[in-house]
């Protein structure tokens, strides 16, 4: 009897085994955003797999099976009963119970940060949250060398660049989101301080925009100053905004096909159609294996054309971008606006590798074709393989400006609530130049903006490039300051053979430094002057403003593990923070906060 219930057994266990089918499907978080290395376990089985670098994740499962359990760092786990479809999609929430709940198991500080997306069967026993990062990631960041700290006797000057990009921030958030540090050059600070909307005055004289100082001691060093440098843009009501002349430039290359890219890239533009006014044109070019022309200038008023157009969009092919680029300026060319705003909107994941490719080839078309009143923003999107280093090349060189979109929220932040500034300049080649004065400064520090240094002399002369300011913009410039009287040993160089120092001629004692601002009108060639002496004055009492933008300078030193980060740590930052969160209507502050928190909820900066 027991030989012949064996047999049956056996029997029973084959055909359960030849009935196995496959079950698919797609996991997101509560944006619709994809969720990878999510663990996906046949319930009471050691049988799983976790989702791919999309979301996705394919599981062979037995008739016998029932329950199919999704969890994930940080998010509620979710049980889902086996029916007879073969495709489960799951949406996992945010958990509110205490992270210190969730195991996290690493081997070093490397793996703790590293999530993996392999799709392969595991044990339910071993380690599936952090593995060592796949080799398929081409994400490419430009190379940064922090600023140091330069003597004020020997360079009294600081020249630079404005940067109203904020990319980096998004793209340093979806990293974080996912359970991983960011790599470090991917952290731009200035980029994450700009981020941020600050409270300064509107522009009420001839410039277009105000300036605003703060200085007290420096929340990382006491022994240091901080002064906190703001510019405020002149804003306008939409209404007022001159007609737009729009080129959408859309990558619809397959590198494009995942959720987080096409589909979401869709769903943003339609928030900008929305917006639109009957006086806009939009026309829409879109390229793969090579370019094409999908709408031709259209009214905003024709809003079902524009968005029918959107809606029939699908990715595949190579990425010619180089051909699509050319096709967007003709198109812009052909219907320019003299009184208006002229601009392409190039969305992609920066994967460009048919025709002009290269990032210096890249630079000369957009450099030509800027000189003809036709501006860039550029919008990226997705993970895995971003070209963020040529993204905000194409941007930097193109007057325009340059977003990462990792969300719906951040679409409608960019489309809808910082419309005027993401799509109208109000100034053009906007460059700083501030003059310390030795009396006052031993040595002082630009906080990030590494990419954005110019020369001295380029400060006067009105052929060199810069950034440029958008209605409504604020641009937040930090300087650390080694006061005159420190005893702290400062970068110096040797006594001059030929020239030597000469006292500073008609500058009172009791001046920090002098600000100076050249910036040019939209349709402008000559440089206008703007100029502001700062008195060091220390304030005891800060700003909201003054201290949440330390904090997210403090979080972005932190995050590159940063020489200059002195006492930082993320406690130190939350309570910056916490403490300057002000109004906050929008609520991107408390979503620092919260982002910090998950940094130390998940122990991505614990010590080796």
């Amino acid at each position: 009897m027991k030989k012949i219930m064996s047999i049956l057994i056996i029997g029973l266990t084959a055909f359960g085994i030849l009935s196995a089918r496959e079950i698919s499907g797609f996991v997101s978080d509560e944006a619709g955003q994809p969720l990878p290395g999510v663990s996906v376990i046949i319930e009471n089985s050691n049988r799983g797999t976790l989702t791919d670098i999309h979301g996705f994740y394919r599981l062979e499962v037995l008739p016998s099976d029932k329950m199919l359990v999704f969890s994930f760092v940080g998010m509620e786990s979710e049980k889902i009963s086996i029916g007879k479809e073969d495709i489960i999609n799951v949406m996992l929430k945010v958990a509110n119970v205490a992270m210190e709940e969730i195991m996290v198991v690493g081997h070093g500080s490397r793996a703790k940060m590293q999530l993996t997306s392999s799709v392969s069967s595991f044990s339910a026993s071993e380690d599936i949250r952090y593995m060592p990062a796949p080799d398929w990631n081409t994400e490419n960041y430009a190379t940064i060398r922090e600023n140091g700290f330069r003597n004020a006797k020997a360079n009294p000057l600081s020249t630079f660049s404005i940067d109203v990009d904020n990319a980096s921030y998004s793209n340093v958030r979806r990293f974080i989101n996912q359970g991983l540090l960011p790599p470090g050059d991917a952290v731009r600070v200035e980029e994450m301080i700009n981020y941020f909307g600050y409270d300064y005055p509107e522009p009420t004289g001839e410039h277009p925009f105000s300036v605003t100082t703060e200085l007290a001691g420096c929340p990382w060093n006491p022994n240091h100053y901080l002064m906190h440098v703001g510019l405020k843009g002149k804003s306008f009501d939409n209404t007022e905004l001159p007609p737009s002349n729009l080129v959408f430039l859309i990558d619809v290359s397959g590198s494009m096909s995942s959720p987080n890219k096409l589909p979401l890239l869709k769903r943003a533009f339609k928030m900008l159609v929305n917006e639109l006014r009957p006086e806009d044109r939009v026309s829409i070019v879109v390229y793969a294996g090579a370019a094409g022309k999908v709408l031709e200038a259209t009214p905003g008023s024709e809003k079902k054309t524009i968005l029918d157009a959107l809606d029939r969009l699908n990715a595949g092919g190579s990425t010619a971008g180089g051909e699509g680029l050319r096709l967007a300026y003709k198109l812009a060319g052909e219907n320019f606006m003299e009184e208006g705003n002229n601009r392409i909107i190039l969305a992609t994941d920066g994967d460009f590798n048919v025709g002009v490719s290269s990032t210096s080839e890249m630079e000369r078309l957009v450099e030509k074709e800027r000189e003809n009143g036709v501006s860039i923003t550029v919008l990226g999107f997705g993970m895995g393989n971003i070209k963020d280093d040529k993204m905000e090349t194409i941007a930097n060189k193109g007057n325009g400006n340059y977003a990462y979109i990792d969300n719906i929220q951040e679409a409608r932040k960019v489309f809808i609530s910082e419309f005027g500034g993401t799509l109208f300049t109000i100034a053009k080649d906007v460059k700083f130049q501030l003059e310390f004065n030795p009396q006052q400064v031993k040595a002082y520090r630009l906080v990030g903006y590494e990419n954005r240094l110019l020369n001295d002399e380029d400060f006067n002369d009105d052929t060199k490039d810069a950034g440029e300011m958008g209605a409504g913009h604020t641009v937040t410039a930090l300087y650390e300051i080694i006061p005159a009287g420190s005893d702290e040993t400062a970068p110096s160089v040797d006594l001059l053979r030929y020239q030597r120092s000469q006292p500073l001629v008609g500058s009172p004692s009791d001046e920090l430094l002098t600000i100076k601002l050249r910036y040019k009108k939209p349709d402008g060639h000559k440089s206008r002057l703007l100029e502001k002496h700062v008195v060091n004055n220390l304030k005891k009492k800060t700003s909201d403003d003054f201290r949440f933008s330390a904090a997210v300078a403090s979080f972005g030193m932190l995050l590159r593990n940063s020489s200059f980060m002195g006492n930082t740590t993320i406690a130190s930052v939350l309570d910056l923070a916490r403490n300057a969160k002000g109004a906050d209507e929008e609520g991107y502050r408390a979503g620092f906060i919260q982002l910090v928190k998950t940094v130390d909820d998940l122990h991505l900066l614990a010590e080796e």
